[in-house]
């Protein structure tokens, strides 16, 4: 009864911009954290950015500190992860993840998106 949608994914050339966008819909009462994941061919998928709630700051894996932004926007239950300076080795599968509550009664469920491809050619 929740779905995670990304979107924005692409083909760019080094140094290049991209902007992912991730939107919840469904049963929702609240969200919790939000983040995006990546995974490479051969590659294990790995971290790349958090927003936790409203106060905290956001979080992001060494490799795209200070080129990628995570915005998080609670009144569209959306997140975006805005790329810049873009290198090959930025090229995977891209993963929104949201920890969900459907509502006050339940807990907080992990849900997430199918991925969108973005591809960075030298």
């Amino acid at each position: 009864q929740v779905q995670i949608a990304e979107s924005g994914g692409g083909s760019v050339e080094t140094g290049g911009s991209l902007r992912l966008s991730c939107v919840a819909s469904g049963v929702i009462d609240a969200i919790s954290t939000m983040r995006w994941y990546r995974q490479s061919p051969g590659k294990e998928r790995e971290w790349v950015a958090t927003a936790p709630v409203i106060g905290s700051a956001p979080m992001y894996h060494e490799s795209v500190s200070g080129r990628f932004t995570i915005i998080r926007q609670n009144r569209k239950n959306t997140v975006v992860l805005q790329m810049k300076n873009l290198r090959p080795d930025d090229t995977a599968v891209y993963y929104c993840g949201m920890v969900i509550r459907q509502s006050v009664w339940s807990s907080y469920e992990d849900y997430w998106g199918q991925g969108i491809q973005v591809t960075v050619s030298p």
